[in-house]
């Protein structure tokens, strides 16, 4: 009876992690762009057409942080927003400004044997609160794959991916924490929710 109710549990925690990733890849996949002009276009757009993807909760114009990593890769923090259930969800746009195709480095996976046994994923991504003096490690589900986007393999030139990252909420005081990725400079990003 427990291997069943363990089987179920399992079921359960997968279809959310699926369900969180998806509302969260559809939320990426509104609007942004290449330059400074168009961002400025889109969100006008939005602003006269009602409702639209870009006024998804904890997202705004503006980005949080812009990190440019090797080969012409710019991962722009969109929103890092607390959710009630004691995680944070982190989400990001990553873009190709190079000419050629980027081959993600390995190293975004992180070095945790588990981890690396699920393939390619951002789970080598931390979050630091240096006022409690903790870092916090992407989350994983029960069969220990990392609760961030998985399968990125390449970002093609001109290419823009949405990303997503989910860790163990700080303490609720925390309202700033510092961003890290391997391969990619620090960030200091602000908490909403």
């Amino acid at each position: 009876m427990s291997i069943r109710f363990t089987a179920k549990a399992r079921r359960g925690t997968a279809a959310l992690a699926v369900a969180v990733g998806l509302a969260v890849c559809a939320g990426g996949c509104g609007g942004g762009g290449g330059d400074d002009r168009k961002p400025e276009k889109s969100a006008s757009a939005s602003q006269d057409g009602g409702s639209g993807p870009s006024a998804q909760e904890g997202t705004s114009e503006e980005p949080l942080a812009e990190l440019r990593g090797p080969d012409g890769l710019n991962l722009k923090i969109t929103s890092a927003v607390r959710d009630s259930g004691g995680f944070i969800t982190v989400n990001a746009e990553l873009k190709n400004d190079g000419g050629t195709d980027a081959v993600l480095s390995s190293q975004l996976t992180g070095n945790e044997t588990e981890i690396m046994r699920n393939g390619q994923s951002f789970g080598g991504a931390t979050l630091v609160d240096s006022k409690s003096r903790k870092r916090y490690y992407v989350l994983r589900d029960t069969d220990g794959r990392p609760l961030t986007t998985a399968g990125v393999q390449t970002v093609k030139a001109g290419d823009t991916v949405p990303v997503f990252m989910q860790f163990p909420a700080p303490p609720a005081s925390t309202t700033e924490v510092t961003f890290q990725l391997p391969t990619f400079p620090t960030a200091t990003v602000q908490i909403s929710g």
